[in-house]
């Protein structure tokens, strides 16, 4: 089982998600735990203070150091110990390689900042750092919740059908193809012949020239990366060709 615990000024922003749909049914099957913690419990004043003026000046708080670094020493005296992530616009960027690298950890220690940020001295406390984009969010909670999501769909036993998983978009470096279901029409939209066609290998085929299209036209900072077989580039320049052919009326 999966440990994975979080550190908030805001642990109730969890409740509702970890509730839900397929992290609230990982958590009840005991697939894995998270533990949310609040980091004011290890302010030292009375009045829980957990962050100041930021030396130098400027505009903001800053959270203090105290609250957040003893928390994780706190958290790390139980075993296993776990890999301490802040999760911050400076971090690297998350991608499906790195959950799947974080879910085969035993566990996770997620740091969610607010304000105008921490104290930099935490950052001797943590092993790395994550960033989900590069836009600018209240504090660390929504992205700490993508990264919980993400990773935990990676454990074995969350979803159920594990083919879903591996054909997902990035799993490849390719976005996923396109997806129907009924109606055959809707709207006067047909749905592709070849998925109605009940040729196996027609569609296989298909789906993974509409991915290597996709992928090209959508993210080409992606496509850039792949590493394309003789089929692969065939199949694109079928789909390309389709895709000519539809835009100036001809079937």
């Amino acid at each position: 089982m999966m440990i994975i615990d979080v550190l908030s000024i805001f642990p109730s922003f969890f409740s509702g998600p970890l509730n839900e749909s397929l992290l609230g049914k990982a958590i009840s099957q005991g697939l894995i735990r998270v533990r949310v913690h609040d980091i004011r419990k290890y302010a030292r004043d009375k009045h829980r203070t957990v962050d100041d003026r930021p030396y130098g000046g400027g505009a903001g708080m800053v959270m203090k150091p105290e609250p957040i670094v003893e928390a994780i020493e706190d958290l790390q005296k139980e075993s296993p110990r776990g890999t301490v992530i802040l999760l911050s616009p400076q971090g690297e960027v998350f991608t499906q390689a790195t959950a799947r690298e974080l879910s085969g950890l035993p566990r996770i220690i997620l740091v969610c900042g607010r304000y105008e940020g921490i104290d930099a001295r935490v950052l001797n406390f943590v092993d790395r750092e994550l960033s989900i984009g590069d836009y600018v969010l209240s504090g660390g909670e929504p992205a700490a919740l993508v990264v919980i999501d993400a990773v935990s769909r990676l454990i074995p036993g969350v979803v159920g059908n594990l083919a879903s998983v591996r054909s997902e978009s990035f799993e490849e470096g390719l976005l996923e193809y396109p997806q129907y279901t009924r109606p055959r029409i809707f709207r006067g939209l047909p749905v592709p012949d070849v998925l109605i066609s009940g040729n196996h290998e027609a569609v296989k085929r298909w789906r993974r020239s509409q991915a290597l299209l996709l992928t090209k036209l959508r993210r080409p900072d992606l496509f850039e990366r792949l590493k394309l077989s003789d089929e692969d580039l065939e199949l694109l320049r079928e789909a390309e060709r389709a895709m000519e052919r539809e835009s100036s009326g001809e079937y």
